[in-house]
């Protein structure tokens, strides 16, 4: 332990003193009093991150109440954003080592000229220091203040001739990736679930990813989730995170028992949870089939833990059909290619990485270098995926331009 935190305590103060030079060359014109509020700040924030950094390594961040959570992930941001900045900096200095060493095999010049050229360029590589890093650490600061609950409701037809009539206009909300054990309190969900219940759906379905890693995380929010109700329905799927796979537990038997006990807690919140099944949906005599299955991973090495044909078979006697399934990844890799039937896949999982930019008629994340489908509505001939951006959030504690998101699909009969 002493020698990681020694080898931490170096590498943060190597950090610090880099970015503090940028700070002095950025405001050695500026005003006294001016330069020294900046350097002050500095100062500040390096002590902070040095030793919210050594607190951690002592005493870990999941036993720290929510002030100290949110606190370390501002810093944490705020030191990544020193980094990249100061790679401006390393840049000028690699070049300058070069021309140094180059400086023996050729013939001296005056060092004058040299000189202001020297400072003049440190100047200009520092500004870019100091503006690589303030700008990012502005805007994902926004990101967890405003950015996470800056919840946004799309509004997606999905039209079919499948659909029978008497379904024609059925309002379904679909919600993903809550992340429970991410919110500080109960504030940003029960501002989420009051829009959810504004949208009057007739059923509430749930893509999965309830919990990051234990079901302890839904402890003091069990009355909020008992809140969403729906004329035909609340119901959910299993995601990636709901079963405890990146937490050590003290052995199977334990993480088992905390997957029957998230089972057991949405069933007490008035939630079906479809494992691996279907049931029908009716309304006016007229039937549609509900497919839910367990987590089943296509990318990076996932779980697969779904097992379609035992939750498909029987189904098809449904004119219409829609599957729950948390990952979109299983959309491409199984479902267009063996259940071409499926008229409707709703899935989550990628948060759109809550970190991109969306204006009308474009969106990019970098997430769409991991999944070919990431974010809205695809089709593939009579086919249709929709993939919910989340609602939640995890490691980064906030969103930036791919905002979180609640889903509310209108079925019309055509």
């Amino acid at each position: 332990m002493f020698v990681r935190i020694l080898v931490f305590f170096f590498f943060m103060l190597l950090i610090e003193l880099y970015f503090l030079q940028a700070v002095k060359t950025f405001t050695q014109d500026f005003s006294q009093q001016k330069r020294n509020f900046f350097l002050y700040t500095a100062y500040i924030t390096a002590g902070l991150s040095i030793l919210m950094g050594l607190v951690s390594l002592v005493y870990p961040p999941p036993n720290w109440n929510d002030f100290f959570r949110f606190l370390s992930s501002a810093i944490l941001i705020l030191v990544v954003c020193k980094v990249f900045g100061i790679l401006f900096l390393a840049m000028d200095d690699i070049v300058r080592f070069f021309k140094w060493v180059y400086s023996f095999f050729k013939p001296k010049t005056p060092e004058t000229i040299d000189a202001v050229h020297k400072i003049s360029r440190l100047k200009f590589f520092s500004q870019l220091a100091i503006t690589f890093t303030v700008i990012p650490a502005v805007g994902f600061l926004y990101g967890m203040v405003r950015g996470a609950y800056k919840y946004r409701v799309h509004n997606v037809k999905i039209p079919s001739p499948n659909i029978p009539k008497e379904f024609d206009g059925f309002k379904i909300v679909q919600l993903s990736d809550i992340h429970t054990g991410s919110f500080i309190n109960d504030s940003g969900l029960k501002a989420a679930f009051e829009i959810v219940m504004a949208q009057k759906a007739d059923m509430i379905l749930f893509t999965g990813d309830l919990v990051n890693n234990e079901t302890s995380e839904v402890e003091g929010f069990e009355d909020l989730f008992k809140s969403l109700k729906a004329p035909h329905g609340v119901f959910s799927v299993l995601g990636n995170h709901d079963y405890g796979d990146y937490v050590q537990w003290a052995g199977p038997q334990e993480k088992r028992a905390n997957l029957e006990s998230l089972k057991a807690k949405q069933k007490d919140f008035g939630w079906r949870l479809l494992m691996n099944e279907h049931v029908p949906i009716e309304k006016d005599g007229a039937q549609i089939g509900l497919i839910g299955i367990e987590n089943w991973g296509g990318n990076m090495r996932f779980p697969r833990y779904g097992k379609m044909k035992e939750a498909y078979e029987g189904a098809d006697k449904y004119p219409f059909k829609i599957l729950m399934s948390h990952d979109p990844s299983h959309w491409d890799m199984q479902v267009v290619l063996e259940y071409p039937e499926i008229d409707l896949t709703l899935s989550g999982h990628t948060h759109g990485m809550q970190l991109g930019i969306e204006i009308p008629g474009f969106k990019w994340s970098p997430i769409k270098y991991l999944y070919k489908n990431w974010a809205g509505l695809y089709k593939q001939d009579k086919q249709m995926l929709y993939v919910n951006r989340g609602l939640g959030f995890l490691g980064y504690p906030g969103r930036l331009g791919i905002w979180p998101e609640i889903t509310v699909i209108e079925l019309q009969s055509v």
